[in-house]
């Protein structure tokens, strides 16, 4: 049987890059996915090229009547909802010198505020189920932090305290929540940077390439699985060693 077989589940951030790849690895094993992103084209575009069952809904994560309305459409087209992936994410890097409080607030907000609010209501359906899990897409810079990126690294820092802090509260009821901490992950985002920054992340990489989205979604396939049943609370970095 397929890992996700019957189950059911939600990606923010899912029209592109590793949220659809991860929705892409939970329909390979047999889950129903729904993909929420800020751009409705866009993700309904995005859950058309799924091979199997997907729907791509507009979501602003620092909404909460939208991030409500996305797990709720899960739970009545198909039945439940399984697996939430907190993965929206934006970036502003600047320097704290040139960032704003605008450039700050937002990228808190969405990372951060999002993720809550997303663990909130996923965890009040689930708990009503008795079963769940949620997985918190943090990064490897919320650990050691990044030149131009305070508010990412302290946004991706705070979803590992929401993470731990929410395992706590919702254990005992059957659901788990756990994060993924990325590393430099092929995308076109990190393609995208100067060839001396790619280099420069890359000579710290003792695995000595660059990770796949793929090889992300593997990892939060294991978290929403039932192989990982007696996992919650935990970061599972996934770098090729960096920062180890």
């Amino acid at each position: 049987m397929s890992l996700l077989e019957g189950r059911t589940a939600v990606v923010t951030g899912g029209a592109r890059g590793i949220g659809l790849e991860i929705a892409r690895r939970f329909i390979e094993e047999g889950a129903a996915v729904v993909l929420g992103d800020l751009d409705q084209a866009e993700a309904v575009e995005a859950a058309k090229s799924l091979p199997g069952t997907a729907l791509g809904l507009r979501c602003d994560v620092t909404v909460e009547a939208e991030v409500q309305a996305l797990l709720e459409h899960c739970r009545v087209e198909f039945g439940s909802l399984d697996v939430l992936v907190n993965n929206a994410g934006i970036t502003r890097d600047k320097t704290m010198r040139t960032m704003t409080s605008d450039d700050f607030r937002t990228v808190v907000d969405v990372h951060l505020y999002g993720a809550w609010l997303g663990t909130k209501h996923a965890s009040r359906i689930m708990r009503e189920q008795g079963r769940g899990s949620i997985i918190n897409i943090s990064s490897i810079s919320g650990k050691v932090g990044n030149i131009g990126q305070t508010n990412y690294s302290a946004a991706k820092a705070g979803m590992v305290g929401l993470t731990k802090a929410a395992a706590k509260e919702v254990a005992h009821a059957g659901v788990r929540v756990n994060a993924v901490q990325p590393g430099l992950i092929r995308t076109a985002m990190t393609e995208a940077m100067p060839q001396q920054a790619w280099d420069s992340k890359l000579a710290d990489i003792p695995m000595g390439r660059a990770g796949e989205p793929s090889e992300v979604a593997s990892v939060v396939l294991f978290l929403a699985s039932d192989l990982a049943s007696y996992v919650t609370g935990a970061v599972v970095e996934v770098t090729g060693g960096r920062h180890a």
